[in-house]
């Protein structure tokens, strides 16, 4: 990737579910540079969490072009984009997706579990001595050897975190993660998250309906700018 790409470029895009006639996404244009702390918004059905799935491969669009870190998802197979999403995105669910059989600590594990190339990332540095780092940064060292069933939602959120940004990706999608906080209690977040991505030198892409947490985003786009198949 030359230094001056972005990070994400999207051109002509067009997404349309299965047995629908009218399609969910039209983007004629869409980019993202490194370092970038971008909120999206919009209201349900805007097209928000399908266009984090198609940046990071989970779905593909019948047409376009979508680059991210100059590699074409759309020239990739379904196994291709999966390795790509395991070596490069970090994915913060709005419901969490944490599993729930294993602990806070086995759950935050998993992505240097599935990705060789993430684990290198981390260097000869000890693995424990880096999970029990992101934690002591997020306040959740005390609960790495319970269950995630038995911690709070607010904790779940964190370890969501913890997971997504080990072996540092060079970019983070969250979903709506705080839809479930009060206020105060989104501000802290973010402001934590945001350490922790710029610590990791991790790009983030985050989308709500929630217009109160813009503020602190670098970057603010509303999904009807992007998306014109609902404009």
């Amino acid at each position: 990737m030359s230094l001056n790409s972005p990070l994400i470029e999207i051109r002509d895009l067009h997404f349309t579910y299965e047995g629908q006639a009218t399609p969910t996404l039209f983007v004629p244009e869409f980019t993202v540079d490194s370092g970038e702390e971008l909120f999206l918004f919009g209201p349900s059905g805007s097209g928000k969490t399908t266009l984090l799935e198609i940046i990071s491969g989970v779905l593909a669009p019948q047409s376009g072009c979508l680059r991210i870190l100059g590699q074409d998802l759309t020239k990739m197979t379904p196994a291709q984009r999966d390795a790509f999403r395991a070596e490069h995105v970090g994915y913060v669910f709005q419901s969490f997706n944490l599993i729930p059989y294993l602990s806070v600590y086995e759950n935050i594990e998993l992505p240097i579990r599935l990705s060789a190339v993430r684990k290198q990332r981390l260097g000869t540095v000890d693995v424990d001595m880096v999970i029990r780092a992101i934690c002591g940064n997020l306040g959740i060292s005390d609960l790495l050897d319970k269950n995630v069933t038995q911690i709070s939602v607010g904790q779940q959120q964190r370890v969501a975190v913890a997971r997504a940004l080990l072996g540092k990706p060079q970019l983070l999608l969250c979903d709506e993660p705080t839809s479930a906080l009060d206020t105060d209690h989104r501000e802290k977040f973010l402001r934590l998250l945001f350490e922790l991505a710029e610590l990791y030198e991790t790009t983030v892409v985050f989308v709500s309906h929630d217009r109160n947490i813009e503020k602190l985003f670098s970057r603010s786009l509303s999904m009807n700018t992007i998306n014109k198949a609902t404009s």
